[in-house]
């Protein structure tokens, strides 16, 4: 019998090569692509500035629908509405439109919209009233008058209560720990301030009002206490992207990782070294502790800066490395230019100031337009004498920073009538509404605010010489709960207008702020979604614009370091970068501080392109600590001319 051949036969595995519509592998480089194609476990991408992190997302969230995530398991975390609705756009015209039902929005909004829907668990009215920072300000001062009628000297303005309310909520650190920490000098008076706070909290409640910190506060606790409530919730967002992580607070990190609870498919983008919100209650440490809050996390840096030359990104590599902590990173760049950075001394700020205007005239000699320019400041009053002669050399200008529109009184009215049509239990806003009439004092408000808050219009259940007065208003509550939202705005505008030309000697001005927030209102149907839009994304400026003048579009652009986060202009001026300024002197006894100071300079010197130019003048007064500060930033100082230009400016 012949002897039979055994043959060897491999068998391959069949792979089912996908066809993506989008060329991930073109439009990405190698680091991009690989967070766009992990899609399961915890990924951290480390985003060195200008590295094309929102890009990043995008394409990763344009991925995930390709590998057949269903849009609605995906949830978009940024820190601003537009960012959310940028992104969402972006990757709609890179996909198709089925990235419009991605959840995307800030924190808030996304609290908002779950505790509307499931505020009975948590004992609350779904018609609760978003208040802002004014309007909580107003209810601790009400309630520190009642409690303390004669304040001591050294007592804290409403603001500042305000403040360590929010830092002790963000940072779930005990007021009385806060006051001792950041507040020592309000210490005696620790226990008024603590008393304050349960009014103030007791008080909101009781009128269904909500903070900021109550939105975030509240969903944690719904995420906590209602198992069914949070694995419901986890289970819809399986795919959790969080923009800026850097800038979370201890708050927003709880709630990420309860909402994550099921599956733990949380990417998570930003950079350490961009953190420079810790004054709000922002906590780096949430993206410096993410691996171990998240086990087996895959951490990815994306190094490439697709914005600055490589001699500004040899600049802020130096600048970073004196940071105590955080990831290292080494940015780098395709764009070669032969200019360096420059420092420059001036002898004062006047010369500063000169030099600065000069140069901007050189810039647009060659070829530059005003827009592509910016004056970055530490603070908004270190633009004093600047605006001064850039007025003297007819530049014209934007300055970053003012009375928000929102913030404006005559608005605050519109929208305080608004809040009490929705919930009349309001009685902050109820306040503000009855003391614009006209005899009406605080001994009559406290008579009409029942009446109201029961929705009982019968004027003649009031005095006669009171009811004259309210008589409008009450018929304008008794019709407005009928109306569509458009229709109520303009009852209330054509209710108002002889009010606000009583009251204010510049009511034509104003009256045009009325039209644009009526304009604002055409886009929203309910009532409670347009008053929460407005607290949570409040509009900037005036319908007048943000410019300091009426002006062209083309001006300068001049803004706080903190205003400028996310931007990017070709030529940069940081004005004013002198020690105890820049670092604020007030940093000097904190690490901490210290250390968010360094990388506000970071964040600074990269929103250049392609100029950089770092001033200090060597005799500036600080009326606070009565010194004279002539010495550059530390944060510079040791910086060879390797990677520094310096320039020591003379008269001629």
């Amino acid at each position: 019998m012949a002897e039979i051949v055994r043959k060897k036969f491999v068998l391959k595995k069949r792979v089912h090569k996908k066809n993506y519509k989008i060329d991930y592998q073109k439009e990405l480089n190698e680091n991009q692509l690989e967070v766009a194609k992990t899609t399961e476990g915890p990924i951290l991408v480390i985003a060195g500035a200008g590295s094309g992190k929102t890009k990043t997302l995008v394409y990763r969230c344009a991925r995930l629908i390709e590998d057949g995530i269903n849009p609605n398991n995906i949830l978009l975390l940024t820190f601003t509405k537009k960012a959310a609705q940028e992104m969402l756009k972006r990757a709609t015209s890179i996909l198709d439109e089925r990235c419009e039902q991605v959840q995307g929005g800030t924190f808030h909004s996304f609290s908002n919209l779950v505790l509307r829907k499931y505020s009975s668990f948590l004992g609350l009215k779904n018609n609760f009233t978003i208040i802002d920072s004014p309007d909580a300000q107003d209810i601790i001062s009400h309630w520190t008058n009642i409690l303390y009628p004669k304040k001591e000297k050294r007592f804290p303005k409403k603001s500042t209560i305000l403040e360590i309310y929010s830092k002790s909520v963000n940072k779930k650190i005990p007021v009385a720990q806060i006051i001792e920490q950041e507040y020592y000098n309000f210490i005696s008076v620790t226990d008024k301030i603590i008393k304050i706070q349960k009014a103030y909290v007791d008080y909101k409640r009781e009128k269904s009002l909500l903070d900021y910190d109550d939105l975030l506060l509240y969903l944690k606790f719904l995420l906590e206490d209602n198992e069914q409530i949070r694995k419901k919730l986890s289970n819809q967002y399986k795919y959790i992207q969080v923009d800026e992580y850097q800038d979370t607070n201890s708050l927003q990190a709880d709630i990420i990782k309860l909402l994550a609870s099921e599956h733990n498919n949380v990417l998570a983008v930003g950079d350490d070294k961009q953190s420079i919100y810790g004054f709000r209650g922002a906590n780096y440490k949430n993206i410096l502790e993410f691996d171990s809050i998240f086990p087996n996390t895959k951490i990815i840096k994306l190094e490439k800066n697709y914005r600055s030359n490589q001699n500004i990104l040899n600049l802020t590599n130096e600048i970073v490395k004196q940071a105590k902590t955080g990831y290292e990173k080494n940015l780098y760049s395709d764009i070669v230019s032969i200019n360096k950075p420059g420092l420059i001394k001036a002898k004062n700020s006047q010369m500063e100031s000169e030099f600065v205007c000069q140069k901007i005239l050189e810039l647009l000699d060659e070829g530059l337009e005003l827009k592509d320019i910016c004056v970055l400041i530490r603070n908004s009053r270190m633009s004093y004498n600047l605006e001064i002669e850039l007025s003297k050399y007819n530049i014209p200008y934007q300055k970053f920073g003012g009375l928000k529109f929102i913030d404006s009184a005559h608005i605050k009215d519109l929208i305080a009538h608004l809040r009490v049509i929705l919930n009349p239990d309001d009685e902050i806003s109820l306040n503000r509404i009855l003391l614009l009439l006209q005899g009406i004092g605080p001994k009559a408000v406290s008579t009409i605010i029942p009446l109201i808050t029961q929705k009982n219009y019968a004027t003649k259940l009031l005095p006669s010489k009171i009811s004259v007065s309210v008589e409008p208003l009450f018929s304008l509550l008794s019709k407005a709960g009928k109306l569509e939202l458009d229709r109520i705005i303009e009852e209330i505008i054509n209710y108002y207008k002889p009010i606000l030309k009583e009251k204010y000697e510049d009511y034509q001005k104003r009256e045009k702020d009325l039209d644009h927030f009526l304009y604002l209102s055409k886009n929203y149907k309910k009532l409670d979604s347009f008053l929460s839009d407005l607290a949570l994304e409040p509009p900037e400026g005036s319908v007048e614009g943000v410019y300091k003048k009426n002006v062209k579009d083309d001006c300068l652009t001049i803004s706080t370091i903190h205003s400028a986060k996310g931007l990017e202009w070709n030529s940069v001026f940081i004005i004013g970068a002198v020690e105890g300024r820049f670092p604020s002197v007030y940093s000097y006894n904190s690490t901490e501080e210290m250390e968010e100071e360094l990388r506000l300079m970071y964040v600074a010197t990269t929103r250049a392109k392609s100029n950089l130019f770092i001033s200090y003048p060597i005799d500036m007064y600080d009326y606070s600590t009565q010194m004279i500060l002539s010495k550059p930033s530390r944060f510079l100082d040791k910086i060879g001319d390797d990677l520094l230009e310096i320039w020591d400016i003379e008269e001629e």
